[in-house]
């Protein structure tokens, strides 16, 4: 049996280790994370003269989020894409910017999940299938391509997320600990220039 120091060594070996396999797995680069949120997929495609996006979220939901669906109280989410050009002699300049919102509703007459995505509503039978809907998109324009400078770099910075201003008021006020709400991921994406 190891003496105490060496055990208490080796436990504190162990937690650096843990502690870097964690923070490596945070920073792959082909995965963002977020609280209940894993964002697989995000590439931005040049297409039909436009700057089109692809993305691709996988979503598990907190409790408090789920029971309040269950309970008939309509949840949005977001997803914004902002495209931005380098500048060295200013802050970047903001070349496009656009957002898309997805609300997800119980319907307990029909024991259905209705997904709306501006005027167009589909109906799923499990809540999976409808939060499979709002979290993916392919072939989205976000920029036409004449508004990019040929000589200049340029970034995209993408966001999904539960989208809490659009709750009922009530339910704003009380939303218990912010934590369980906060249901979202991030990423920069650096577009590449045009061949």
């Amino acid at each position: 049996m190891p003496s105490p120091r060496l055990r208490r060594s080796l436990l504190q070996g162990l937690g650096s280790l843990l502690a870097a396999l964690v923070l490596g797995a945070a920073l792959l680069p082909g995965v963002a994370r977020a609280q209940g949120v894993e964002l697989a997929t995000l590439q931005a495609t040049r297409e039909d003269g436009a700057l089109a996006l692809e993305f691709a979220v996988r979503v598990t939901l907190p409790r408090a989020v789920e029971e309040a669906l269950q309970r008939g109280v309509p949840i949005y989410f977001v997803a914004e894409a902002t495209v931005w050009r380098n500048r060295w002699y200013w802050r970047d300049q903001r070349v496009a910017r656009v957002s898309r919102s997805w609300r997800i509703a119980y319907q307990p007459l029909t024991d259905t999940w209705r997904v709306g995505l501006g005027g167009l509503n589909q109906n799923y039978p499990t809540l999976a299938e409808a939060l499979n809907a709002a979290s993916r998109s392919a072939g989205w324009r976000i920029a036409e391509l004449s508004r990019l400078d040929p000589d200049s770099s340029h970034y995209l910075e993408f966001s999904w997320r539960l989208d809490t201003t659009q709750l009922p008021g009530p339910m704003q006020f009380g939303l218990g600990t912010p934590g369980d709400w906060s249901v979202g991921a991030s990423r920069t994406l650096r577009l590449e220039a045009e061949r």
